[in-house]
């Protein structure tokens, strides 16, 4: 759920037409923030980066989605939706174009948050955009319509990122969204109604200057343990961002219209449900940049191969999703969530046992289908549940405050990862060392790469099955 500004546009264009181009335009994302995952071993040996470091790549994109979704509203009321998700989809191909020009690894992770921030509004605007279009008798349907760029972009972005690796050139992973994009902006500047700008509330400056460095600040903090930084380089930037957190959070509960409305946590359901999301985004989403890396590692596989074995884990997720919007409207929270997470933990757990045991990739595919399932029937519920008890004019607030934690929890979960598993990879066998390697020195690697991955692994099980405390807590009747 996304903020959503005011005032519909009347317009006289089929809402499914407009429904359909928008979905285009999420799918060029959804495709761009999948597609890096199966792309880390390759750009680490492109530019001759560890682990930590190249996780930025994702870590920054993610830090930079979330950054821009308060803001989005603002800039809504400020530019207009049609003439803002113009810009966003401008701005994310030129960040494209940018990250597949990248000639070190410094300036691809910078090109990635510009990449990222533009990717950030497109989600938030699209819906405003959609709802403004649609009568309350075709909402549900249409915003079903705009789902499917999630279900699309887990399923073949790992594939179409393999294939580019292995058959052209990483850079093309990026340059596709040149064309992609044209397309986007011509669509969209036909079918799309145009609007007004409207007056709004001001901007939080201070809270946007305050939150977004905070987070960098901790978790570039928490990457440089894993690239064996001194302790001052660790805690330092640790120390920094949590006092800048702290301004925050204590500012916010003090000025009128704060970045992020964190008043919404009053209420017990949706503080309840906004920890379950922490918790359970944070191991879930974190766990992602470990599976193309393992096949390709452990297993030898192609990028493409590796991406092409996610596939269960994405056709799970996303069916699951369709069903879980529709239970959640009919059993109480309390009864449900705990049942999704401990499918979703079930899978983890018999994924980290395999790993240990060096069981086929059949059996893995199969404890994939738990995860991906328990994953795409948690998510959408507990944003659902979360937002469910607030009265309608705290709504916006408390949505964008969970699309703020699970932007957050991801990248927080994605350098987690990265740093644990840099830790437990056999002595001289970094990222770049195993890149040097001959294949048969690597194959006598493989059981201890393995164990390394199977302890990694563990993260995502032991932060889920938190989730499952607060989940309990949840109501228990409708």
């Amino acid at each position: 759920m996304v903020t959503v500004a005011a005032k519909p546009v009347v317009a006289q264009v089929n809402p499914m037409r407009i429904a359909l181009v928008l979905v285009i335009g999420m799918i060029m994302a959804t495709l761009d923030q999948t597609i890096v995952n199966v792309a880390i071993n390759k750009l680490s040996d492109e530019f001759n980066a560890g682990l930590a470091t190249i996780a930025w790549v994702a870590t920054g994109y993610s830090l930079a989605l979330g950054a821009v979704v308060p803001s989005s509203a603002w800039l809504m009321g400020r530019f207009g939706a049609k003439r803002l998700y113009l810009g966003a989809v401008a701005g994310f191909v030129v960040g494209s174009v940018l990250v597949g020009s990248a000639w070190n690894v410094e300036s691809l992770i910078a090109f990635r948050f510009i990449q990222g921030a533009a990717g950030g509004l497109l989600m938030p605007v699209a819906t405003t955009i959609l709802l403004r279009a649609a009568s309350p008798e075709t909402q549900g349907r249409l915003m079903s319509t705009l789902g499917l760029a999630i279900l699309v972009g887990p399923l073949f972005g790992p594939v179409l990122g393999g294939y580019f690796i292995d058959e052209v050139s990483w850079r093309w992973m990026f340059f596709l969204n040149l064309p992609l994009g044209a397309l986007v902006l011509v669509l969209v500047r036909r079918v799309v109604p145009d609007d007004q700008p409207e007056p709004t509330k001001p901007l939080d400056v201070v809270g946007l200057a305050l939150m977004s460095p905070g987070l960098a600040l901790v978790i570039y903090g928490v990457s440089a343990a894993g690239e064996g930084a001194g302790l001052a380089a660790v805690i330092g930037p640790v120390a920094v961002g949590v006092a800048l957190i702290g301004a925050f959070v204590v500012r916010s509960l003090r000025v009128p219209a704060p970045l992020l409305d964190l008043r919404v946590l009053s209420n017990p359901t949706t503080r309840k449900a906004t920890v379950l999301l922490a918790l359970f985004a944070t191991g879930y989403f974190g766990s992602m940049l470990l599976l193309p890396l393992y096949f390709q590692l452990v297993r030898g596989e192609s990028a493409m191969v590796a991406g092409a074995l996610g596939i269960p884990f994405a056709l799970a997720s996303g069916a699951t999703m369709q069903v879980a919007g529709r239970l959640i409207d009919r059993v109480a929270p309390g009864r449900y969530l705990p049942f999704s997470i401990a499918v979703a933990l079930t899978g983890f757990v018999a994924f980290v046992v395999e790993v240990n045991l060096g069981a086929p990739v059949w059996v893995l595919m199969l404890t994939m289908l738990a995860m991906g399932a328990g994953g795409g029937g948690t998510m959408m519920p507990v944003i659902t549940t979360a937002t469910r008890g607030l009265s309608r004019p705290q709504q916006p607030a408390g949505s964008t405050l969970l699309n703020m934690v699970s932007t957050s929890s991801m990248a927080i979960g994605t350098a987690l990862t990265s740093v644990i598993l840099s830790a437990q990879l056999p002595a001289g066998a970094s990222l770049q060392a195993l890149h040097a390697m001959d294949q048969v020195a690597r194959a006598n690697l493989a059981p201890a790469l393995g164990s390394a991955f199977a302890h990694t692994y563990l993260l995502a099980p032991v932060l889920i099955g938190l989730a499952l405390i607060p989940a309990l807590l949840l109501p228990r009747k409708r």
